[in-house]
């Protein structure tokens, strides 16, 4: 994961997101932010991290040319892909037991 380490965790979200079906980057975009409350992606962070992504061979890419309109560009998991998603679980798990951490100690605080 050293290769890839975002702070707001964008491509484990975009790997989650490709390992449910592979797709488009504006449908992408699209699904994310429906179904996502509290982070709003916006167009260039998405397709920074699916280039990056794609560097890694963590996704692949081919174009769509079965649909009418211009050809769009759609994004599957690799193997490799789903071995980050595993990483990424891991390092948010020890983050969010950190962050509960924190919180209960600042519950006892005296404020």
């Amino acid at each position: 994961m050293n290769k890839l380490n975002y702070g707001r965790h964008l491509p484990a979200f975009i790997l989650l997101f490709l390992a449910k079906e592979s797709t488009h980057g504006s449908r992408l975009l699209s699904k994310m932010n429906e179904s996502m409350p509290y982070i709003k992606a916006d167009g260039p962070a998405i397709y920074r991290a699916l280039s990056e992504l794609e560097k890694s061979d963590a996704v692949e890419a081919c174009w769509d040319t079965a649909n009418p309109g211009a050809a769009r560009k759609c994004y599957t998991i690799t193997g490799q892909g789903r071995r980050l998603l595993k990483e990424f679980k891991n390092d948010i798990e020890e983050r969010k037991r950190n962050l509960e951490y924190f919180l209960s100690e600042f519950d006892r605080l005296d404020f």
